[in-house]
């Protein structure tokens, strides 16, 4: 007695030439995606390596205002820094944090060095204790990460200058909502010094990378598919062999 399978009329050409452009572009496609994994994991790659050279080099000298346009994600990013000036306590302005000490803020005080404006991220408070903090008077001498502003606001969160609720780092919008002029356009994440608030040094410099996964995933699937198109293929070759 014949299976049920084997009654089975072949498809018609014209349904089985759509079912195989169908197939030859979903596996097109998950190739693609593939190799584009594959390029993520090597951009990806490449970027832990260039940020971990930075982070094992000596700090070197702040930008100064000649050399702040070429400074990008790049070209700069997690570079140690180091800036000498005072401190512009009156103008420093909180911005919403949450870190592995718990929730609170970020305080960012621009600091002046000659002409120039820096905008330092001192570190970490807790939100109970907001206003808690030291204020360093005098020339002072700060290291740190340079980081690439945030502008905005958070996710689902714009900033507010005229309420003086920050959820980013944007240097540009603090600089004009605190009246500063010659503000470099980054800012500098300082490097913990003692246990006095703010808490610096808590930078999570940690980068994602799964993308050798994902790219496998995507060439077991196009694979997958190919697969099963083969098999459907060779099935509907003995329908009409048998018949």
């Amino acid at each position: 007695m014949n299976g049920a399978g084997t009654d089975r009329r072949p498809r018609s050409a014209l349904t089985l030439a759509v079912l195989a452009v169908l197939a030859a572009a979903g596996v097109a496609l998950l190739l693609s995606l593939g190799v584009w994994q594959v390029q993520r994991l090597a951009w990806k790659t490449a970027l832990i390596e260039r940020v971990e050279a930075r982070l094992d080099a000596p700090a070197v000298p702040a930008p100064e205002s000649d050399e702040w346009a070429a400074v990008t994600r790049e070209s700069a990013e997690y570079r140690k820094v180091q800036v000498q000036g005072q401190f512009l306590n009156d103008k420093a302005v909180l911005t919403q944090a949450v870190t592995e000490q718990g929730a609170g803020f970020w305080v960012l005080t621009p600091l002046v060095a000659g002409d120039a404006t820096y905008l330092i991220n001192r570190g970490f408070v807790p939100a109970a204790t907001r206003n808690d903090y030291t204020r360093p008077e005098g020339e002072q001498v700060v290291s740190g990460l340079l980081r690439i502003t945030e502008p905005k606001g958070g996710f689902l969160r714009s900033n507010d200058p005229v309420a003086d609720r920050w959820f980013s780092r944007d240097v540009a919008a603090i600089a004009q909502a605190q009246g500063l002029t010659n503000v470099a356009p980054f800012f500098i994440d300082a490097a913990r010094s003692g246990d006095a608030a703010p808490v610096g040094g808590l930078t999570v410099v940690q980068f994602r990378n799964s993308h050798l996964s994902y790219a496998l995933t995507w060439f077991a699937l196009a694979l997958g598919l190919a697969g099963v198109s083969v098999f459907v293929g060779w099935h509907e070759w003995r329908l009409r062999r048998d018949s």
